[in-house]
């Protein structure tokens, strides 16, 4: 508690003096009295930094930063601070898709095989029909699987290699589901269709045009910036500095790195519908398919109270704001979460971008603190209401750990010596994990990913992750091949679906 106390002291402090130093001259819409709504939602939720952008009519009517890039040497968040963008990325990808459908490269409908013989899922009907447009819209009929890649040293193509061995929870096109591999295919297929770099293509093709001077790919170029934000983490002990997760073997799905300076201009690209510079780098008719409904998000929309009607188009989300029209898309990264949006029909963006990836649900706050006030509505207490979703989670994972409480047989033991289980496993979706023994536990490894296996019961384990190893969850069951000999381990590496069974390497 103590220690919260002091964040928030210091945090107000940064925030006062910031805002004063950044205060835009006449603003054309007077936001100053979000300001002191974004303090106490930075202090509620131990946010060191947060940059806000907003555009309407293509003028920058607010650029401010608030709170601490760096906290330990006190340097100022500003309009120029670059930070992850996350799964914002996912529109960019899109877009380049977007500009092959325009060069009759590609075509939506067409089925992925078309352009990648090798493409090939668990399902033989999505293998041989899931187009461009399904690889974007997210309707393959997977789930996250983000165990596969987050974390893992593994190249695009292996990652593009095991999507045949991942299962599927639904049948193809019948339900939304958030995912990040499609993505990456999606990039993949770009990088084959053009022989260039998914990386390269998004410099020439977007940022380059687009002015956008200070985005870049890969975590390993944010130092390079002369104005960058360190990624932060809160836990019961306080805020904590964290390494950069990187993201290059999934980049299409969410690596850029960028400002909100930067990212105006991209959302203003998007407003225009594809227009930039005097040109037209996306043709309109591209522009409005994207934001056109493709699937029903429901009850799996990530975006909650204040988007009614919440449906994903093409790599972003569409909905109304209070019977505005919106499109939107958020991004969340070890220490980085962000949120865009416009109103296509009232011509206005925000950017909202932090550096604290632990339970921040900010930006989309922010979001719409913005657009309560640019837009002259009674303003809702979006706070209020985050705290009562805050609570609602926490319950929710309280009456799962009593559940899980309930469940486990007290009294038993291990009925082999822990050293019997130490070994690799292999799956060929997941790749390899590791049991080794760390003191006097069990130690699960999956490449960068550490988790302590805590005895539950017999020869049940129960998975508790490191700091930056949250995709490591559930139970850990060991078994026996006839000999008695350990030679398989179940794993709830896909949370949605069954445990996986990984094979003793021998």
């Amino acid at each position: 508690m103590g220690s919260a106390r002091r964040f928030a002291a210091v945090l107000l402090v940064a925030i006062t003096s910031s805002a004063r130093a950044q205060q835009p001259a006449r603003p054309a819409v007077d936001l100053t009295s979000v300001d002191a709504v974004v303090a106490a939602m930075m202090t509620e939720w131990h946010v060191p930094g947060l940059a806000l952008g907003v555009i309407k009519d293509r003028r920058v009517v607010y650029a401010k930063g608030y709170g601490y890039r760096d906290v330990e040497s006190k340097a100022p968040v500003t309009p120029r601070t670059v930070m992850a963008i996350g799964s914002n990325s996912k529109s960019f990808t899109a877009v380049l898709l977007g500009m092959l459908a325009d060069e009759k490269k590609l075509d939506w409908d067409t089925p992925v095989r078309t352009y990648l013989a090798d493409f090939q899922l668990h399902d033989d009907y999505a293998t041989k029909h899931l187009t461009p447009r399904d690889l974007v819209n997210l309707r393959s009929g997977l789930p996250r699987h983000d165990v596969a890649w987050y974390g893992r040293k593994v190249t695009r193509e292996e990652l593009f290699r095991r999507l045949r061995y991942l299962e599927p929870t639904t049948s193809f096109r019948n339900t939304w589901q958030y995912q990040n591999l499609m993505f990456m295919t999606a990039g993949y297929l770009e990088e084959r269709l053009t022989g260039q770099s998914w990386d390269q293509l998004i410099r020439d093709r977007i940022f380059a045009p687009l002015g956008m001077t200070r985005s870049n790919t890969s975590v390993t170029d944010i130092p390079k910036a002369d104005d960058f934000a360190h990624a932060y983490t809160w836990s019961e002990v306080g805020l904590a500095r964290i390494p950069y997760r990187n993201l290059d073997h999934v980049a299409p799905a969410g690596s850029i790195n960028s400002s909100v300076e930067d990212m105006l201009k991209y959302v203003q690209f998007r407003i225009d519908l594809g227009a930039a510079g005097g040109k037209q780098l996306l043709s309109a008719a591209q522009a409005r398919l994207m934001e056109m409904p493709q699937m029903v998000m429901g009850s799996d929309s990530p975006w909650g109270e204040g988007i009614d009607n919440a449906t994903y188009g093409l790599g972003v989300a569409t909905g109304w704001f209070r019977g505005h029209r919106m499109v939107l898309h958020g991004g969340g990264i070890d220490g980085f979460i962000s949120q865009m949006s416009w109103l296509p029909d009232d011509r206005i963006g925000v950017v909202v971008l932090t550096n604290q990836g632990t339970n921040n649900p900010i930006p989309t706050m922010v979001v719409q603190a913005v657009y309560d006030r640019i837009l002259s509505l009674d303003p809702i207490d979006w706070t209020a209401k985050q705290r009562e979703a805050d609570k609602k989670t926490a319950q929710g994972a309280a009456e799962a750990a009593a559940k899980l409480a309930a469940d486990r047989k007290p009294g038993t033991s291990p009925t082999r010596p822990l050293s019997a289980m130490v070994g690799s496993y292999q799956h060929p979706g997941y790749g390899t994990l590791v049991i080794r023994v760390n003191g006097s536990e069990l130690e699960l490894i999956a490449d960068e990913m550490r988790a302590t296996l805590e005895h539950y019961h017999y020869d049940v384990f129960k998975v508790r992750p490191g700091p930056q190893s949250v995709m490591l969850q559930g139970l850990v069951s060991f078994s026996a091949n006839i000999k008695g000999d350990i030679d398989r381990v179940a794993i709830a590496l896909e949370p949605s679906l069954p445990p996986v069974v990984l094979t003793r390497v021998p």
